[in-house]
């Protein structure tokens, strides 16, 4: 033959790990790798056009490229030196030139996987393959083949995985969980490779047979602990101390099981532990998640009858501006959960959780929240408004006890000031225990008075939103019926019904139906819950719906109020669009509107203005009532000045007690 060709024979993995060889010709193979230089697209780069070019003459797959901005952008790269045949130790295959050709021994043509062959070569420590697997770059390509061999060791070893097994298992885990190579898993095409990675070594892990001494395999990048636990421990934990990256310092992470959950184990069993302290990373690297671990990733392989353990995390970042939030890896869903975690204390430097460990749930680590809203700015304005709405609805219950006698004359007047002075009452006492609350919120919460607390913002905080409903029902009994229809004590009955009643029903099935699971409040702060049992729900719904009628009420009272302006001068329709804007003014406040820009801020959580704006609203709200409420009520500030008279006349009597008006008396009619 006057031209040899020379085979090249690759074996992919897929997930089902099928063989494929491909033939190629070689020369014509590295014709085309020369004419494109490594790195560079062809062509005009167009917004969102895509190019893909071969890797490297040493390695094998492609790269592809994204146009953005006039520039290509690298997106995906499956760039691989390890294959089917150079993965294994050298004296494993034979590889030797003749005449310009490469001669591949038999068993390289039969239908094999590299797992199959791996098992055949060295089954009883996988060691055949640790050299060459540590000595290869960390390409995408290459990462993506050992998470594959990964998983599918994991999945044909169901049983005899022994500590040499699990050491070999590691070394190869280790060389792709290092921090060098985190940038890299953002290239690989298959976005889920890191999950895989999490899935493989826990379920290898779970086959790991421990015998009558602990296990403790420990690399850079994994580390993993076993032993037996039994009820006869006093408790058991597993503490890691590992290096986030090649030369950082290193962080710590514990697993805590108490005595009284191995009173749960009938009989001796396996606890094992695997600690990551790159995984978090790379996690978000390759899935592309806009969330921040900051601690290890702990994975815990337990026996199915415990079912909570304390973890405390070390946190990478230490600031103090961000909120941690406890969460497990659902492994269904690929993402992370905080339904199987609660924070039970934090500081800057560390977490605590429990959490609930089972088939779904097996790793846990602490996030980062993702928004900064523990403003300076909001604080100041929160208390510094909280601190004058106290003292201005002490001022409002004062000036509707002094005036009550005068300003309640009528069957309309005394239901709109009842309605009027339940609703200070009402946010004087949210106000008091939403201070008691935020003083009881924190890493050192002490749970039954956060959750009496709880209660009673909750029930006070409706009772201000039903009494505001009440205030908007009367006017719009006012507008539509006639008032005395009904006899008074029946609509006093109803209000007080609607104003506390109806609230106490709500908080009270909220915290009987949520508190027994522990999912009443939230881990960081005295107040409802909602990653859990969204017991904020009953908060929301009933504020919410309250704000959509009040709204509808200041509707017909505008329209009413334009009604009575149609064919009038220009003068009585400039007095109308004031009425209207002084109804407005005074309707807002008193019937809850402003708590309507609470739908901006759960729209868009991370705008500071929105907040502030609520903030400034609601902290002031009690300004509001004594201002429009009572100070701009013109019987109130008559009842006022008749009162202060009153009193200037009766103070001149108590000065000149002799004072004898007979000495002037007025002329008798002719």
């Amino acid at each position: 033959m006057t031209h040899m060709l020379l085979l090249y024979c690759f074996m992919f993995l897929l997930p089902t790990e099928s063989c494929r060889t491909l033939c190629q010709v070689a020369n014509k193979s590295k014709e085309k790798m020369s004419a494109r230089p490594h790195g560079v697209c062809d062509g005009v780069c167009v917004d969102n056009s895509h190019c893909s070019q071969p890797c490297p003459p040493d390695s094998e797959g492609n790269t592809g490229f994204l146009c953005r901005q006039k520039k290509w952008h690298k997106i995906t790269e499956t760039c691989r030196t390890l294959n089917a045949f150079n993965i294994f130790e050298t004296n494993s295959y034979s590889v030797r030139p003749f005449g310009g050709n490469t001669v591949i021994k038999e068993y390289a043509r039969k239908s094999e996987t590299i797992t199959d062959m791996l098992m055949q070569k060295c089954p009883e420590d996988l060691s055949c393959v640790l050299r060459n697997i540590r000595q290869s770059p960390r390409l995408p390509g290459n990462i993506a083949v050992i998470v594959q061999l990964l998983h599918n060791i994991s999945t044909v070893l169901s049983t005899g995985v022994n500590e040499v097994k699990m050491q070999s298992y590691s070394i190869m885990a280790n060389h792709i969980l290092n921090s060098k190579s985190i940038s890299n898993w953002t290239f690989i095409p298959e976005r889920n490779s890191s999950c895989v990675l999490l899935h493989s070594v826990n379920s290898f892990a779970r086959k790991l047979s421990i015998n009558k001494y602990p296990i403790d395999i420990s690399d850079v990048f994994i580390h993993t602990m076993g032993t037996t636990i039994s009820q006869d421990n006093a408790g058991k934990n597993f503490t890691f101390s590992m290096r986030i990256n090649d030369t950082g310092s290193e962080i710590t992470g514990r697993v805590l099981i108490g005595r009284d959950e191995l009173q749960k184990v009938p009989a001796p069993s396996r606890a094992i532990s695997i600690a990551f302290p790159t995984l978090g990373a790379i996690l978000e690297a390759s899935l592309l998640e806009n969330v921040t671990v900051n601690g290890l990733v702990l994975s815990v392989i337990l026996p199915k009858e415990l079912k909570r353990i304390s973890l405390i995390f070390e946190k990478i970042s230490k600031s103090e501006e961000r909120r941690t939030q406890c969460v497990g890896w659902h492994s269904l869903e690929s993402r992370w959960d905080q339904q199987a975690c609660q924070i039970i204390q934090e500081n800057s430097q560390q977490a605590v959780c429990k959490c609930r460990p089972s088939r779904l749930f097996t790793s846990f680590s602490i996030l980062m929240a993702p928004h900064i809203l523990e403003s300076p700015i909001l604080t100041h304005i929160t208390y510094l408004g909280l601190g004058i709405s106290i003292c201005s609805l002490v001022l409002c219950l004062i000036i509707e006890v002094l005036v009550w006698g005068q300003v309640t004359k009528t069957e309309i007047s005394y239901l709109r000031h009842v309605c009027i002075a339940n609703i200070a009452a009402t946010l004087l006492m949210a106000d008091v225990w939403f201070i008691v609350a935020s003083f009881l919120s924190g890493p050192m919460t002490h749970h039954n008075g956060c959750v009496a607390a709880t209660f009673f913002v909750h029930f006070f905080y409706l009772s201000v939103f039903f009494w505001m409903l009440a205030k908007a029902l009367l006017i719009l009994y006012g507008i539509l019926i006639v008032f005395h229809t009904l006899p008074k004590s029946v609509l006093v009955a109803a209000l007080f019904s609607v104003g506390y009643g109806c609230p106490l029903l709500i908080a009270a099935v909220t915290v009987a139906a949520t508190e027994p699971s522990k999912g009443y409040l939230r881990p960081e702060a005295c107040w409802l819950n909602w990653d859990m049992t969204k017991a904020l729900l009953a908060f929301v719904v009933p504020a919410l719906a309250i704000v959509v009628v009040n709204l509808i009420t200041v509707t017909l009272v505008i329209v009413k109020t334009q009604r009575a302006a149609v064919g009038s001068s220009m003068f009585q329709e400039v007095r109308a669009i004031v009425r209207i804007s002084k109804n407005i003014a005074i309707l807002t406040p008193l019937l809850g509107l402003t708590w309507g820009f609470g739908i901006a801020t759960v729209i868009d959580d991370g705008n500071l203005a929105f907040h502030i704006i609520f903030s400034l609203l609601n902290a002031f709200q009690g300004f509001f009532i004594l201002v429009f409420g009572t100070i701009l009520d013109p019987k109130i500030r008559e009842a006022l000045k008749s009162r202060v008279t009153s009193a200037k006349w009766s103070s001149r009597l108590s000065e000149n007690p002799s004072t004898d008006f007979s000495r002037h008396p007025t002329k008798a009619p002719s």
